[in-house]
């Protein structure tokens, strides 16, 4: 019975003990189900917290120590296991091979090629040693070291394939240029093919978006960016007899500074826009794109080297047109003639005015006026004479209304220029004195030293006939969606674009704001903004310092017209606008102007014998509604002239 009772104790115990655990599991779940938790949290309070001891500054700065502590052991002992493992062999450190040291000026002292071969021996074993176990056979033969210790020949045959590496020693100059290396990148980002106003305002977009963009600008013309209406306004009314050479000119506000958009070091040289980590902008000076691969991505320089990119936009701008009867002339009559477009037709026009020639000034549109202002202001103290001639009946004929051309043509004449309107010219002639002889469709024959045409500007698409790209028939231009894209990762801006306006339907556009805003809008969508163009681009001339106007939308002097206009003041002049805002550029003071309603001085009237023109608004209408608006001798309304124009707010029945 006892041997049995141990039995049954032995198995008794821990039956008892888990009915127990059983016991207590289900009173507690029982308790947990009467609603006998543990109590909430609470919070200790403040004298519960432990107090630091001394200052927290203190306390910080026993912790830098130790931790100062601590990091130099660290180096301290990183740095002696370097060193013995360096000592005992365990690492070898590649500095290359070293500087070749060059032979004494006294002959060697080897009198016998058994004396020589122990040491060129001796050569081999040191290259073999510096180039580590790994270094191919053929390497060692070609250590300069043994060509440099070895300059006599070895009369024994063995030296033979040693002697051979002399050649290339000039190649342990790392500085020498390597022939045959491109001198542009092979491939690029953002590649922009002109270096124009759109150009500028693209690259400045890609790298608001992009910081760290890499942008190559292609420029046939030679030159950095620059502002082109300078050159046919405010470079022309300086008194600096240097400023055709510096190109740097006087707003009328008197505020020097120069047609450049940017000063040289800005731009990044092109053979290290590649290896720049942030990114640059490069300008390539003096080539030509001749072709474009849409598909491969990748264009075609007139020398030859190819460039690949990721986007690319074509800024190509436009050329001036020319009259047949200049491209039939002859090169020793076309020497005279300038097409008036880039900075050598400026300076080459101002070294032909500062010598008191006459210049015949053939075109009275926005150029052709502005030049004819220019030339005869100039002429008063060159004692030089400038005759205009178009077949229009007023300057700007095809843009102002009648009477306010009229009004113009006497501003022009006033400038001490000779206006021949209604006629072209027939033929020209060289005469023996040098001079040219152009003679009128009316009979009329001027007797002239040099001649300008501005008769417009014909877009730059040459691309389009090599590269496949569509151009428009009507408007001329590379033909572009609503994002100014051509093609896919192929944008075009500026004068060359044919775009879409959703109210004024497919347009070019000539003028420097348009290629502000489409440049900006390009660069933006080349970096993934997917931007429509919908800008309503206004365009501004000047007369000199006293008279100018803006304008937006459609002006076309055969569409009806109506204008209101008032005296003006001393306010109402470029000079004013500019002295006001401190900026040349009409387009850049507009995010200063005005957007208040213009408020009438007086009842309106209809104009007065002897009243003049002196500010004004010129509303062009089609199908009763504008489509275009003038503001003459007003300054700083385009916000409002630009809602009217793009909303459609006036109708007139």
């Amino acid at each position: 019975m006892i041997r049995c009772g141990s039995f049954v104790s032995r198995f008794s115990q821990p039956v008892s003990r888990a009915v127990e655990c059983g016991r207590t599991r289900r009173l507690n779940k029982s308790q947990m189900q009467r609603g006998y938790a543990d109590l909430p949290f609470k919070p200790p309070t403040m004298n519960e917290l432990p107090q630091p001891q001394g200052s927290w500054a203190q306390r910080h700065q026993r912790m830098q120590r130790k931790y100062n502590l601590q990091l130099a052991v660290g180096l301290g002992f990183a740095g002696f296991t370097l060193f013995v493992a360096k000592q005992s062999g365990l690492i070898r450190f590649g500095f290359g091979p070293g500087k070749v040291k060059l032979p004494a000026s006294e002959p060697a002292a080897a009198e016998d090629g058994e004396e020589a071969a122990p040491a060129e021996m001796e050569a081999e074993t040191l290259a073999v040693e510096d180039l580590g176990e790994e270094a191919p056979v053929a390497a060692v033969a070609e250590a300069p070291v043994k060509a440099v210790e070895s300059p006599a020949p070895a009369p024994a045959p063995a030296p033979v394939p040693i002697s051979t590496p002399v050649a290339p020693a000039p190649a342990s100059t790392p500085a020498a240029p390597v022939p045959g290396k491109p001198s542009v990148p092979q491939h690029i980002p953002y590649l922009i093919v002109g270096a124009g106003t759109a150009s500028v305002a693209a690259f400045r977009a890609i790298k608001a978006r992009d910081a760290k963009a890499k942008v190559l600008l292609v420029s046939g013309e030679g030159e950095s960016p620059y502002m082109r209406p300078p050159l046919s306004k405010e470079l022309w009314y300086t008194d600096d007899k240097e400023a055709a050479k510096t190109l740097r000119f006087k707003q009328w506000n008197g505020k020097e500074r120069s047609i450049y958009f940017e000063h040289d070091d800005y731009y990044t040289p092109v053979t290290e826009l590649s290896g720049r980590e942030n990114g640059g902008i490069s300008v390539l000076r003096g080539r030509q794109v001749v072709k474009l691969d849409p598909h491969k991505k990748r264009v075609y320089l007139d020398d030859g080297s190819e460039i690949s990119y990721d986007k690319c936009l074509l800024a190509t701008g436009g050329k001036p047109k020319s009259l047949p009867v200049f491209d039939n002339a002859g090169p020793k009559i076309n020497k005279k003639v300038t097409l008036f477009r880039t900075v050598s037709d400026f300076q080459q026009l101002n070294k032909v005015a500062e010598q008191g020639k006459h210049i015949t000034v053939i075109g009275g549109g926005f150029l052709g006026s502005e030049l004819a202002c220019a030339l005869g202001y100039k002429s008063k103290s060159t004692k030089g004479s400038v005759t205009q001639v178009y077949p229009e009946a007023g300057n700007m004929g095809k843009v102002l209304p009648e009477y306010l051309s009229r009004w113009t043509t006497e501003k022009v004449k006033s400038e001490g220029v000779d206006v021949v309107t209604h006629c072209t010219v027939k033929d020209v002639k060289s005469m023996p004195d040098g001079r040219l002889q152009l003679t009128l469709d009316t009979g009329k024959q001027i007797k002239t030293d040099h001649v300008v045409v501005a008769v417009g500007l014909e877009p730059n698409v040459e691309l389009a006939r090599s590269s496949g790209l569509e151009v428009d028939d009507q408007h001329g231009g590379f033909r572009v969606n609503a994002e100014l894209e051509a093609r896919s990762n192929l944008w075009v801006a500026g004068d060359a674009a044919c775009f879409y306006d959703i109210k004024l339907g497919r347009r070019r556009v000539e003028h420097h704001d348009h290629a502000i805003v489409s440049g900006r809008l390009a660069g933006e969508n080349m970096t993934g903004a997917g931007k429509p163009y919908w800008h309503q681009s206004m365009f501004w001339s000047d007369l000199g310092p006293e008279v100018g106007y803006e304008a937006i939308g459609i002006v076309d002097s055969s569409l009806p017209t109506v204008g209101v206009f008032a005296k003006a003041t001393t306010k109402d002049t470029p000079k004013a606008v500019v002295e006001a805002t401190g900026e040349g550029l009409r387009s850049e003071t507009e995010q200063a102007a005005d957007s208040s309603s213009m408020m009438h001085s007086s009842a309106p009237h209809a104009p007065l014998s002897g009243e003049d023109y002196g500010k004004g608004v010129v509303f062009y209408l089609r199908d009763n509604v504008v489509v275009g608006i003038v503001l003459w001798n007003v300054f700083n309304r385009m916000p409002i002239a630009r809602k009217v124009s793009y909303h459609g707010l006036i109708r007139l029945s």
